[in-house]
């Protein structure tokens, strides 16, 4: 017998031998007590559905994070609404032609695809999105 059972039955053999050993209470002639109304409460409204960038969180945690997470290089973090609206203002096509292409600004260098060869545009550009759409 495994360990899982012979605990499991002795547990049960325990409520039994408690449950032998109580005698009833007598009964009365009081009427039991009225059970309460349930209390009822409308159920919570369900959040709003979000579509969620699943390709570009995924490249962002494997190529982009490495950067934009700390900030590296001026990066600008996700989440940061200073430091991207001027980004966002420009617009995506820029921030896509940065992404892909590289870019060397006042405030930092973006190198190509991330450093990541590997990377399509369709896989830059949903990276982008999902950064700039946790920035707005």
């Amino acid at each position: 017998m495994n360990y899982v059972s012979l605990t499991m039955a002795l547990a049960a053999a325990t409520l039994v031998l408690a449950a032998c050993g109580k005698s009833e209470a007598p009964a009365t002639a009081t009427a039991p007590e009225p059970t309460p109304a349930p209390v009822t409460q409308a159920p919570a409204p369900a959040p709003a559905p979000t579509a969620e960038n699943a390709v570009g969180k995924s490249v962002y945690g494997k190529t982009c994070a490495l950067c934009h997470a700390a900030g590296v290089a001026g990066a600008p973090k996700p989440g940061d609404k200073a430091d991207w609206a001027p980004r966002i203002a420009q617009g995506k096509d820029l921030l896509y032609k940065h992404a892909m292409e590289g870019f060397t600004g006042s405030k930092g260098v973006m190198p190509a695809r991330g450093g990541s060869t590997t990377l399509t545009d369709d896989e830059v550009k949903a990276a982008v999105d999902y950064m700039a759409d946790q920035s707005i």
